[in-house]
Formats: structure tokens, C-alpha cells, sequence
């Protein structure tokens, strides 16, 4: 009998694998029109998360990740950041893209660790530039890259590159995601990419994803954050939000109150120029104090833009990757806001940052009538 031989692209739709298929995160799918439903106060998807699509999921194996290549389970049950990623074929992704690109301010394209994974973001890249001109990211797998490769990424049509760092200190991402964790990713060669890219693309055109949570202490995050800012490399911040199955599925989240000064003092770092030795740490790395003036933390809090969702922007410089339900389940409290806050929702944050203990200038008064 004759042997039945298929091209990479029949393999692909027959197994239903990226290139030709790939998960979309379910606010996506519900902002593209391709599953029913709606997301909470009428918010709406700003960017389209694609995720690539491997029978044998990730390679990595981040202790925290729901697609680590040990979780129990078979990789199309994974989550991802505790959400559903349904499946669809990438061109149809693309034209319902091209179809709201009114209402698209962005696409993220994210990488896994295949070895497949790098020329099939080039592939995805490029069908959705073929359809739409909506902005790209791609969100890479360092490990899998180098300089030529970054060049080819920004050839096919991405103007922002995505680096998950995630962890905040060597140690952490040893511990995490390198061989600590028995995984294939390197600190220092995160930087070299990080780096190349920066040179590559641009200020603010490449982004770290920081998670809070995975053992870091704040005095490793805020020494990011300044050294993030330094370099004029953009960090957007996610909350720990342990997984099932995974090595971390039984590790505790960050309290609120840590997250929500985490979140306050990053924003006064990076918008309002606060200086480093306005904040003081205690013996374990924990904010203890923030030396801030009264005007610059009320102003940064009344906005609510500490605490709203970091993310790519749209053409226009507005923020457009809210991620609805990123660090967070439906139902429970919201970690970061994927729209502008109103009155009430201040108030709550506010409670919830217990900043009193740490900000000496903090208004009794507003909390007393408030609180």
C-alpha cells in the first residue's frame, strides 16, 4: 500500500494546529462576535489575544503557567491565566478582526515554546496584516529568538514586541521558569532579547510582563520598575493567580492591600517621577513608607489609572489591551480594571490599599467620611 503523505499545511488543519487554527482568549471571541455573551459594565475586548495551538501544548514548564509542559491533563484542556482560549481557524480570527477594526485597538500574537512556534508567528503575523491594519504585538518566547529573528518579527508587521519576564528577580525566575523548574528559559538571555529589542524597535515599543506573587519581595519589584523605566522599556503588571495542576496551584495569591500598593507606587514611579529614596523598605524588602507629597499620590489615585489594566496601546497612544479577567475570576474582586473606575470603585480601592500604614500624609478625614 502506497504511504499517504500530507504538507505541513494539511497536518495543520487535520490536527487543527497552529498555523492554520488558533486560540483566542473568550473576551476576544465574544468581542469578535464568534461566541455569545458580554462582559461586565458593558466593557469592551480592546485588543484580540491570539495564542498558538500545539497538540503537545508548551515545552516550558513555569510552575505557575496552566500550559506547563508537566501539568496533569492533556494540553487542549489547559487554561491559560485561568481563562478559556477557544479554538478557531486563524483566517476566519483575521477577517472578523478586519471586520471590527473599528472597535480593535490592537493584536497580540503569543508565542509558545515549540519549535515550530517562531515561523509560525511570522505566518500569523502576516495574515493579519494581509486582512487589517490594526497594530500588532507579538508576545515571544525569548528562547527561541535572536536578532535576526527579532528583525524578521518587525519585517512581517509587528511595531511591539512583548517579553514574558514575569518574574522580577534572577532568582525567582530560576526558581519559576529556568532550571530550577526543570524549563529551557535563561534571565540574562530574557535580557539580551529584551534589549535587542529595545535597540530594534524603539522607546516604550517593548514591553516585560511582571507577576506579583511568585515570591518576589517589593523591593525586587520596585528596582524593575526603575530599571524598566531607565531603559525606557514599558512593564505591565499582572497578579499571581495560581492555576490547577500546576507546581504553584496551592501557592497564595499577593493580598490586595500589596497588589493595590504595588500597583499605586509603579505608577508613581514610572508617571509622576517619584525618586527612589522616597521609599523605604523593612528588613524582608516590604514597603514600609512612601515619602510622597500629598498632591501627587491623591491626583494619581483620583484617576484610577494606577489601577487599570497595563497594556499595549491602539494607534492613537490609548491604552487598548485591557485584558477582562486576566488576573482575576468573574465574580471575584477585580485585581486591575479594564475600564475607567467610578466613585464607588475608588472608594473600595481604597480601603482595600490600607494606604495609611504606609503613606504618612494620607487624609484621615477623606477616609473617616468615607471608609
Amino acid at each position: 500500500m502506497a504511504k499517504v503523505t500530507f504538507s505541513t499545511k494539511e497536518q495543520s488543519e487535520q490536527l487543527q494546529i497552529s498555523p492554520e487554527y488558533v486560540r483566542i482568549s473568550m473576551a476576544a471571541a465574544i468581542e469578535l462576535g464568534l461566541k455569545p455573551g458580554r462582559i461586565f459594565r458593558g466593557a469592551h475586548c480592546g485588543c484580540i489575544n491570539l495564542l498558538q495551538n500545539y497538540p503537545e501544548g508548551c515545552y516550558a514548564n513555569c510552575t505557575y503557567c496552566g500550559l506547563a509542559r508537566e501539568r496533569p491533563g492533556v494540553p487542549e484542556d489547559n487554561t491559560f491565566i485561568r481563562v478559556a482560549w477557544p479554538l478557531f481557524p486563524t483566517d476566519l480570527v483575521a477577517e472578523k478582526i478586519a471586520e471590527h477594526e473599528d472597535r480593535v485597538g490592537r493584536v497580540c500574537i503569543a508565542q509558545v515554546q515549540d519549535h515550530r512556534a517562531y515561523d509560525d508567528l511570522i505566518d500569523m503575523t502576516l495574515r493579519v496584516r494581509r486582512q487589517s491594519n490594526v497594530p500588532i504585538s507579538a508576545l515571544v518566547s525569548a528562547t527561541t529568538l535572536n536578532e535576526e529573528r527579532l528583525a524578521r518579527i518587525q519585517q512581517a508587521g509587528a511595531d511591539i514586541i512583548g517579553v514574558g519576564l514575569d518574574a522580577a528577580s534572577p532568582e525567582v525566575f530560576d526558581q519559576t521558569r529556568g532550571r530550577g523548574a526543570r524549563g529551557p528559559h535563561d534571565w540574562d538571555y530574557h535580557w539580551r532579547i529584551v534589549r535587542a529589542a529595545r535597540q530594534m524597535f524603539g522607546p516604550m515599543k517593548v514591553n516585560c510582563h511582571v507577576i506579583v506573587g511568585l515570591g518576589e519581595t517589593d523591593r525586587e519589584l520596585v528596582d524593575l520598575f526603575y530599571q524598566l523605566k531607565s531603559e525606557q522599556i514599558a512593564g505591565y503588571l499582572f497578579s499571581f493567580n495560581p492555576e490547577p495542576g500546576t507546581t504553584m496551584q496551592a501557592a497564595p495569591r499577593a493580598p490586595i492591600h500589596r497588589w493595590r500598593r504595588i500597583q499605586l507606587t509603579k505608577h508613581l514611579i514610572e508617571e509622576r517621577g517619584l525618586p527612589r529614596e522616597a521609599i523605604e523598605f523593612d528588613a524582608t524588602g516590604e514597603i514600609t513608607r512612601i515619602n510622597a507629597p500629598d498632591l501627587m499620590v491623591e491626583v494619581a489615585i483620583n484617576t484610577g489609572m494606577p489601577f487599570m489594566t497595563n497594556g499595549c496601546p491602539d494607534k492613537n497612544g490609548v491604552m487598548a489591551c485591557n485584558r477582562p479577567y486576566g488576573s482575576y475570576r468573574p465574580g471575584e474582586d477585580f485585581r486591575d480594571y479594564p475600564f475607567q473606575q467610578q466613585a464607588d470603585d475608588l472608594i473600595v480601592i481604597r480601603q482595600q490599599m490600607r494606604l495609611e500604614e504606609i503613606w504618612p500624609m494620607a487624609d484621615s478625614k477623606w477616609l473617616m467620611a468615607n471608609g
